[in-house]
């Protein structure tokens, strides 16, 4: 006699929850935050109060399982679940984007980012205009390369200049733009005012004051690292209100600053700026887009910006370690 349970005795189901699908504003909240570090940035680009940006990260961690971020005094931090989920969910939004796009019908601008409208990545992407006709271009302004990664996935924007310093991720392409002089601004009073150029050399030990120079920006990094090699100590201190009130400052002789040469700062009549030599140092700029990127003008401005860019002079000039493979080879 078998001791087998009857075979036709029926079985007990087993009931599997349904997949939940992401609500994909929240997706683009938590791509924001990430970006912009504060909920309150986060609400005002997109548009929304913060209470609204924080429901929607707190329903993707609900679907999610997961929790995404982690606030401290400086903004918000990813998780390291939130670090795996970052690609993923910028890949979305940006997919959502270009789908936009396409349905819209219709040509559009080439958008450049710039971090500022003084700076010569501004310039360049002005004098590319003047020597093509029939295209749009529209500058837009960010806060660099922390904002301009994401911009780049979500088709917000189709290229950037920025510093890289090092390799960006896997669908990023970028090639050298140029290679800015860095300039000393001075009061006319100060025992420098009078050189027609500095030796970097001179300038060791000497405290520069550059409060624009964000934590966590590619442009403070490249004066930390110049810091670094010079054993010049730079001071970030705010206030930072802007180009006029930083040479206003310089001008009553209480400071140094650092500035580009190509920089179309704002006149005062008790500043002097003064190229700094032996070496050079040069900040690094690239124009960064997407591998992806389809907009039918990107390819021309590409090659615009390749064959106006001047090479480095190791023998003449200094960069930051990170910097000179890009800028010594073309990557593209």
């Amino acid at each position: 006699m078998s001791n087998n349970r009857h075979t036709d005795e029926p079985q007990p189901s087993v009931v599997q929850e349904p997949a939940t699908d992401l609500d994909l504003a929240a997706v683009r909240a938590f791509v924001a935050v990430t970006e912009d570090r504060y909920f309150s940035e986060a609400a005002a680009r997109l548009g929304i109060s913060q209470q609204a940006v924080s429901k929607r990260i707190a329903r993707l961690e609900s679907d999610l399982g997961a929790r995404l971020f982690s606030r401290t005094r400086t903004g918000a931090d990813l998780t390291e679940d939130g670090k795996a989920f970052l690609h993923h969910a910028r890949a979305l939004v940006g997919i959502a984007d270009q789908a936009r796009e396409v349905l819209r019908g219709r040509r559009r601008s080439l958008r450049v980012d710039v971090l500022d409208t003084r700076l010569w990545s501004s310039d360049l992407v002005r004098t590319f205009h003047e020597t093509v006709e029939d295209v749009d271009v529209e500058i837009i302004t960010s806060n660099g390369l922390r904002s301009a990664r994401g911009a780049l996935a979500r088709g917000a924007v189709d290229a950037a200049f920025v510093r890289v310093g090092g390799t960006p991720e896997e669908d990023l392409r970028h090639v050298p733009a140029y290679l800015e002089p860095v300039h000393l601004l001075v009061s006319r009073d100060h025992p420098f005012a009078g050189l027609r150029e500095v030796e970097v050399a001179r300038l060791s030990g000497s405290t520069v004051w550059m409060p624009g120079n964000a934590p966590d920006s590619e442009w403070a990094e490249f004066y930390r690292l110049m810091s670094a090699a010079f054993d010049i100590p730079i001071d970030t201190t705010g206030p930072d209100f802007g180009w006029e009130y930083f040479a206003e400052q310089i001008g009553s002789g209480e400071r140094v600053g650092f500035v580009g040469e190509w920089l179309r700062m704002p006149w005062h009549p008790r500043t002097v700026q003064i190229p700094v030599v032996d070496p050079v140092p040069v900040y690094p700029c690239s124009l960064l887009f997407h591998r992806h990127s389809h907009h039918p003008v990107l390819a021309r401005l590409v090659r615009y910006v390749m064959d106006e860019y001047r090479p480095f002079d190791p023998g003449r000039q200094w960069l930051p370690d990170p910097d000179r493979a890009a800028f010594t080879t073309a990557q593209t």
